[in-house]
């Protein structure tokens, strides 16, 4: 795949085919997916083509249902037996899942329902704004990107991200976009 601007892409065949410079050249463009939705790209390149294993058997259809591990807050500040098994609940479900539901952590709906507004109107910004903010320095106080393992995964996500590090030093307002 070449690309200069997103809306102007060639697509290889199997034999010719050098990820290495399809990735590049998806990564300078710095529009990320989105900018390949805006172009309306017809088809899906090829660095997001997952091999498919017959052989696994997470493609059994005899999968049980699986459920995403939540932690309870309630209490945890109140009662110092409660923290520790929440502390314990968090540990397991990091090790095993690497993600976790957060309840009861106090945050308010309103403050949670702006927040996500936040992140659509920085997704929905012009081509040319998020691209003055897309980095591949980690330790930037703001990081828009996609893939943060672009390089090194065998085959990229179908996604944008931004982060920003929160702890132990917040980020400055100015630091951040103020669509967010």
């Amino acid at each position: 795949m070449e690309i200069s601007k997103t809306s102007e892409i060639s697509v290889t065949t199997k034999h010719d085919y050098d990820r290495a410079s399809e990735l590049k050249a998806f990564d300078e463009t710095k529009d990320g997916v989105k900018g390949l939705v805006d172009a309306s790209v017809t088809s899906i390149p090829r660095m997001f083509h997952h091999k498919f294993d017959k052989d696994s058997s997470s493609t059994s259809t005899n999968i049980t249902k699986l459920v995403v591990p939540s932690v309870d807050l309630v209490d945890i500040h109140q009662d110092p037996t409660r923290r520790k098994i929440v502390v314990e609940k968090i540990r397991e479900a990091s090790e095993k899942w690497g993600f976790f539901q957060i309840v009861n952590h106090g945050i308010e709906e309103s403050v949670l329902d702006e927040m996500k507004n936040g992140v659509i109107r920085f997704f929905e910004q012009d081509s040319d704004v998020k691209r003055e903010l897309y980095s591949r320095e980690p330790l930037r106080p703001f990081v828009y990107n996609s893939n943060f393992d672009l390089y090194n995964s065998p085959a990229a996500n179908w996604r944008d991200t931004f982060y920003c590090i929160m702890a132990p030093n917040s980020p400055k307002p100015e630091d951040l976009p103020s669509v967010c």
